[in-house]
């Protein structure tokens, strides 16, 4: 028996491996929920009904996803480069914060419908800075930016945690860390009344679709995958690396620090260093499943905000823990590398 890689990859695969990626997750987990004695399908549909069983729940899934849209396109576009941002995390909470610190002091007296725009641009910006510091130590010095985006997450979170603890804690929050809070007509519109969701769902769903046509329509998209593809053949093809990394950074770490500025403007309204669960981290995972199609990021993180949402109310009805969930996505991650594994090779006997 041989690997072979394939000439070509059917579209019945390309499409196929996330289902049955996502399936193979869900039988495996099955096994889990076994083991802690309940039934396996009454404890997906219990998911089901905490994540979509009403409309606080529903509403509450789709705000949960927002970010993980933003975040997985974040790290979707950068990886198809074969950009390694693993910093989409420190991005977000530095998008945040900047939008915090604007949208509390300086541009606090400008209009809504100005304000809201500068701040969503300011918090894209921020992240767009931070992640041409590992992108510069690759360039000029060939630092590999895994490690390098990787530790200027906790850098960012420390950062912002001396911020929020300084110059721009609460004072009304009674010594509780926090950031001052942004004017009231800076927050997002609500999609749906007396609800959290807000229109930066909208937002993060218009940009997938720009993205999408960004790289299948554009110069620009073919030379990000040109560098991802083949970089010593995209250089020969005469496709400028450099200018394209550097835009392909640019467009991930201000999609990250997008995310954080959404959040604040859209849910909190103030920065504390549990602001994000996971999100940057967990837009690896949602980039992963949608095999790197900005499309597919908008599925991936409906799937992954259901099963975070969903396991609050199968653990508190099946006495069944609430990690099922993260185990769940981290399976669905695994299943999906080795499913995209056998989309680019073939078994010969």
């Amino acid at each position: 028996m041989r690997l072979e890689r394939r000439e070509h990859r059917p579209v019945y695969l390309l499409v196929g491996s996330p289902i049955a990626a996502v399936v193979s997750a869900l039988l495996l987990a099955g096994i889990l929920i076994a083991i802690a004695g309940a039934p396996v399908l009454e404890a997906y549909r219990r998911i089901l009904i905490g994540a979509f069983g009403s409309r606080l729940s529903a509403t509450e899934t789709l705000t949960r996803a927002t970010p993980l849209i933003l975040t997985g396109l974040a790290a979707a576009t950068a990886f198809r480069a074969r950009l390694w941002n693993i910093g989409a995390e420190g991005q977000f909470y530095v998008g945040a914060i900047a939008v915090a610190a604007c949208g509390s002091n300086m541009l606090a007296g400008l209009p809504g419908p100005i304000l809201i725009p500068a701040l969503l641009l300011i918090g894209a910006v921020a992240g767009m800075v931070l992640i041409l510091i590992p992108l510069w130590l690759r360039l000029r010095f060939s630092v590999d930016e895994v490690v390098t985006s990787l530790l200027i997450n906790f850098i960012a979170l420390l950062f912002v945690s001396m911020l929020i603890n300084g110059v721009l804690k609460d004072p009304m929050a009674f010594g509780w860390p926090q950031s001052q809070s942004v004017v009231d007509h800076a927050m997002l519109p609500k999609l749906v009344a007396r609800s959290r969701l807000h229109i930066g769902l909208l937002i993060a769903i218009v940009l997938a679709v720009i993205i999408h046509f960004l790289q299948t329509r554009t110069v620009f998209g073919m030379q990000s995958r040109a560098a991802g593809l083949s970089p010593q053949g995209a250089a020969f093809a005469g496709v400028p690396l450099t200018r394209t990394l550097v835009k392909v950074a640019c467009l991930s770490g201000g999609l990250a620090g997008l995310a954080g500025a959404i959040e604040v403007l859209g849910v909190k309204g103030y920065v504390t260093t549990d602001l994000s669960p996971g999100f940057g981290y967990s837009g690896i995972v949602v980039a992963m499943l949608a095999n790197l199609n900005p499309l597919g990021v908008v599925l991936a993180a409906l799937f992954t905000a259901t099963m975070f949402v969903g396991a609050d109310g199968m653990s508190r009805s099946l006495a069944i823990p609430t990690y099922i969930a993260d185990v769940t996505v981290a399976l669905s991650l695994l299943t999906m590398l080795v499913a995209l594994f056998f989309t680019q090779y073939r078994i010969r006997r």
